[in-house]
């Protein structure tokens, strides 16, 4: 891009500028490593030693910070979200040209603005809206229905009657609406103790402004739809079970499981590697660490933080009733221990 003016910046996102607002900048990154045509940020507290040695053009940072920067200062209460805005503007995704490549297959009539590559494979009754793009070698079953302005990367599958919504991103490899883990065990009969297969006839349901990493895998529904509602960020390598909801604006860090059926609210995270069990119901604004067992719904905000060492499972069972009372036995003993010293004075 072209360089872009300070003041440029502050005009059409705001912030207090302090300093020369004639500089142009042309990229964004870090503290210590910023040239003087670039500009930083400080949002995290840990990297404030940093700021007096900077050779960036300018920082955005909060008000308190002013007085320890030595250069052009863009002040905002949120320099997280203001860097977010600015790098969008200074790094706009990659435009395709309209149109669908001669290698792909689509059996569909599609908007002249979409955008279809190599190797695609488009199914029968799909509708797709405005401006889209489609990547090569993704396939996309028959009925599905993606809204406009939404970017398939490569190798993305979407089964048949699955529907995601606008401005939606889905990364390499991405698996949506494959069958949920449904199975019922045979208990009479010649065929006993065998697997059966219990059909997926639910699909998935993604809304506006989704991002789904790569690999990850968004389980169908068995009989009503899983369903992901606007907002939401998936990070790679998350496991979605089926009939699972996950509420509007909630981001999963990578390897997160989810069994089916589970609810998780509004606005919740979840850090990587942690396991939320089947049919649990997980309240808004609740955060859960890295490496969490889910074993219980969570009725109320919070943060939640746990593991426990793997057991035989009654014995999992009795440990963890016993940890639960922790606090109530903490009680009870320094109850105790008043009453002993007491004893031990009286004598």
């Amino acid at each position: 891009m072209e360089p872009i003016r300070l003041d440029e910046i502050v005009a059409r996102l705001g912030g207090e500028l302090t300093g020369d607002g004639s500089r142009t900048i042309r990229q964004i990154a870090t503290l210590a490593h910023a040239g003087p045509d670039e500009i930083s940020f400080l949002a995290n507290p840990h990297y404030r030693d940093q700021l007096a040695a900077t050779r960036a053009g300018a920082v955005i940072l909060t008000a308190d910070a002013v007085v320890d920067c030595p250069v052009t200062c863009i002040v905002s209460s949120d320099p997280y979200s203001y860097y977010a805005h600015l790098a969008q503007w200074l790094n706009p995704v990659a435009s395709a040209s309209p149109g669908i490549h001669p290698d792909a297959t689509v059996d569909s009539v599609l908007p002249a603005s979409v955008s279809v590559a190599a190797g695609a494979r488009i199914g029968a009754d799909v509708r797709i809206g405005e401006g889209t793009r489609i990547g090569p070698g993704c396939v996309i079953g028959n009925g599905s229905t993606i809204g406009g302005n939404t970017l398939l990367h490569a190798n993305v599958t979407i089964y048949a009657g699955c529907s995601i919504g606008t401005r939606v991103i889905i990364h390499s490899g991405a698996v949506i609406g494959a069958d949920g883990f449904g199975f019922a065990r045979q208990r009479e009969g010649e065929a006993a103790s065998q697997w059966l297969k219990i059909p997926q006839i639910g699909g998935v349901v993604i809304g506006d402004d989704v991002e789904i990493g790569a690999n990850t895998c968004i389980d169908r529904g068995a009989l009503e739809d899983t369903l992901i509602e606007e907002g939401v960020k998936l990070d790679n390598l998350i496991q979605v079970g089926h009939n699972v909801k996950i509420g509007a604006h909630s981001a999963l860090a990578g390897c997160v499981g989810i069994a089916g059926s589970a609810q998780i609210g509004r606005r919740c995270t979840v850090g990587g590697g942690a396991v939320i069990l089947g049919h649990l119901t997980i309240a808004d604004d609740v955060n859960i660490s890295a490496g969490t067992l889910v074993a219980k719904s969570i009725q109320k905000a919070g943060t939640y933080t746990g593991t426990i060492p793997f057991l035989e499972h009654a014995e999992w069972l009795k440990n963890f009733a016993r940890l639960r009372h922790l606090d109530a036995m903490g009680d009870k003993i320094r109850t105790l221990e008043t009453r002993l010293a007491a004893l031990e004075k009286k004598n």
